[in-house]
């Protein structure tokens, strides 16, 4: 999972960073909202975190331009605690969820996996597919009740498949979703992992669709 934030508070920014990255997201950073904006209008989030009081454009201009150009990613957005007005004019704008300033780290990740959870259509924290278990809580993966060993790279590739199972999903939407911006893409990589995988899974549940990518699902 593939996660933007926007944030020009340097000491805030790198927190929220370590925390994702620790949690197993992939994170790509902007400072300001001219590029925040750039970044959402052409690269796929599958949530961003975007504070309101941002320099160059404020996040509520960036969320509104977003929103006009058909961006539907889940957009968290960072508010101060006292400006009501903020938190109205950014539900108006189409954010999806809002923390107010200061906050506990937690409460913004919490925040973030029900927001990926609610746009693939899942309620619940754990994901079942067959006998595989995902609790995004914990970043943990089970088979049969037994811990799973991934490595971050498995397990990214294993938590976009389990939140959008039944779908066929593309080499290349794997590759955007599981890497940075800055990362040299290499579609090959993505059929090592997929092997990998299969090899501490069991290969019935992720099926080839020739030509087009892989379907995760408990009679693939």
């Amino acid at each position: 999972m593939r996660i933007l934030i926007v944030e020009d508070e340097l000491n805030l920014n790198r927190q929220l960073d370590e925390a994702l990255t620790g949690a197993g997201y992939v994170v790509d950073k902007s400072f300001d909202g001219e590029d925040g904006h750039f970044l959402g209008d052409t690269e796929p989030y599958d949530a961003v975190i975007l504070d309101v009081g941002l320099p160059k454009m404020d996040g509520i201009s960036v969320l509104e331009r977003w929103r006009r150009d058909g961006r539907t990613m889940p957009v968290l957005l960072l508010t101060a605690r006292d400006r009501w007005s903020d938190k109205v004019a950014g539900i108006d704008a189409g954010a999806d969820d809002y923390v107010a300033k200061p906050f506990h780290i937690e409460e913004v990740l919490a925040r973030v996996r029900a927001l990926i959870r609610r746009a693939a259509g899942h309620a619940s924290s754990e994901i079942m597919c067959g006998p595989l278990r995902l609790d995004t809580r914990a970043s943990r993966a089970s088979l049969d009740g037994a811990p799973l060993k991934l490595t971050s790279h498995e397990f990214r590739l294993l938590s976009y498949l389990m939140h959008h199972q039944g779908e066929i999903v593309s080499r290349t939407e794997l590759i955007e979703h599981m890497y940075d911006q800055d990362f040299d893409r290499d579609s090959n990589t993505i059929e090592v992992f997929v092997g990998r995988l299969r090899r501490k899974i069991g290969s019935e549940l992720i099926e080839t669709v020739r030509g087009l990518g892989y379907r995760m699902g408990p009679g693939a």
